[in-house]
């Protein structure tokens, strides 16, 4: 089997829940090696996310990892075997990579947790107001890439409406809502549309006033993926140079308390609404 030559998140994750598995039983990858019946290349490049594994490998590592933890393995088992392709995959070579990562993520998620301080949420940004944000990049993008970015974004929304959809809660602080990308009536259109999905039965968006004053992760962009089981999270943030996955349990107890704190300081879910309606009505 050949390795692939760029592994997606998911396929990395698997692969670091298994490193973690192995190394805190102190156990080295030779040893494991010759405990599965294989070579130590293979457990590397397992994890890695180069190579794939069977359902009956994954199980018979649990076993030598001593993991006792079934709903754990369960969910591994349930990442292993042949990759179904995803919508994402006919945007592979045309968007970066991160961007099919994010869909990845999003689609195989349990529940979606995001905090946004300079731009509306991904998954609830219009078309208009989409393509006005990667408009602003410098150098310019070429009109395709831009057309294709905007068209794989608009596309990630399938997670919000699909059945069953996705648990979706969203802080968002004022400057995202007051940021008018596109213009007046670009702006306003947006926001009349999160005003619209806000009332979604598995969405909730809060807003973060500027009278909440200071608050952890202020000047943020994260993604919170909840996975089947706690240990398998994945935690996206935004970064000059692309996106940045966390995934270690230490960064996610971490991020979840970040983002509670946050939360804390945000309205509630309609004073939250009366606030866009607010800012809407003042464009």
């Amino acid at each position: 089997m050949a390795p692939r030559q760029a592994p997606t998140i998911r396929q990395r994750r698997f692969g670091s829940e298994l490193r973690r598995l192995r190394e805190s039983l102190g156990l080295s990858a030779p040893r494991a090696a010759e405990l599965l019946g294989t070579d130590r290349t293979t457990i590397s490049n397992v994890e890695a996310g180069r190579f794939g594994i069977s359902e009956q490998r994954l199980r018979r590592l649990a076993s030598i990892y001593e993991c006792d933890d079934h709903s754990l393995i369960d969910a591994l088992a349930a990442m292993t075997g042949g990759r179904k392709p995803g919508w994402w995959d006919e945007y592979r070579g045309k968007v970066p990579p991160d961007f099919l990562d994010v869909a990845e993520l999003e689609h195989y998620a349990q529940a979606l947790r995001t905090l946004q301080t300079a731009h509306i949420p991904g998954l609830f940004q219009t078309e208009d107001h989409a393509r006005a944000l990667f408009d602003l990049f410098i150098p310019a993008l070429p009109r395709l890439e831009v057309e294709l970015r905007v068209a794989q974004r608009l596309a990630r929304r399938t997670v919000i409406t699909k059945e069953p959809p996705v648990q979706y809660t969203g802080l968002i602080q004022e400057a995202a809502l007051r940021m008018q990308a596109g213009g007046r009536r670009v702006a306003k259109t947006q926001l009349e549309f999160l005003l619209k999905e806000s009332e979604r039965d598995n969405v909730t968006l809060r807003v973060i006033p500027f009278s909440a004053g200071g608050f952890p992760m202020a000047g943020d962009s994260v993604l919170y993926v909840t996975a089947e089981t706690l240990q398998l999270d994945t935690v996206q943030v935004d970064s000059p140079t692309g996106a940045v996955f966390f995934d270690s349990p230490a960064q996610l107890t971490n991020f979840r308390r970040r983002l509670d704190a946050a939360e804390q300081v945000a309205l509630p879910a309609q004073q939250s609404r009366d606030a866009i309606l607010d800012i809407m009505r003042e464009l």
